[in-house]
């Protein structure tokens, strides 16, 4: 299967940004240790990250009749990107949502995402197993359709 990894704003200063929050792994080390999962064995990745709202909107039009699946950090953009949210809906791809951090323990703005409602799940507060574990709730639902 397919699979597209999108990851939003400030996430490419992962390893150096908080990393009592996020971790001390880089974006990339992510990325390749979710690759070299078990999981992901069989399956193809393109990972993208961009800090511009737009950018991943048009990642996910481009990408819409390659991806079988989509994994999506949208970081900041969880709690008020509308324009995410519906390009999401209009690709009409199973999609899952995953934070580093447990998003419904921190700041009250943190606490809502105007994403989820449009994606299969939503993995958060797992640091960097969110991933994996988004990952595997995705295959499993692509399997059953």
């Amino acid at each position: 299967m397919n699979i597209l990894v999108i990851n939003g704003p400030n996430l490419n200063l992962l390893g150096e940004r908080e990393p009592e929050i996020y971790g001390s792994n880089t974006l990339e080390e992510l990325m390749m240790w979710l690759e070299k999962s078990p999981e992901a064995t069989g399956h193809h990745f393109k990972f993208y990250q961009s800090n511009h709202e737009g950018e991943i909107i048009n990642t996910l039009h481009d990408e819409r009749h390659w991806a079988d699946g989509i994994v999506i950090n949208p970081a900041a953009f969880s709690h008020y990107s509308y324009a995410i949210r519906d390009a999401i809906s209009a690709v009409n791809i199973p999609t899952v949502e995953v934070h580093l951090s447990d998003i419904h323990h921190r700041e009250e703005f943190r606490q809502i995402s105007v994403i989820s409602k449009v994606c299969i799940d939503q993995i958060a507060g797992l640091g960097k197993a969110s991933y994996l574990e988004g990952l595997k709730v995705l295959l499993e639902q692509i399997s059953e359709d």
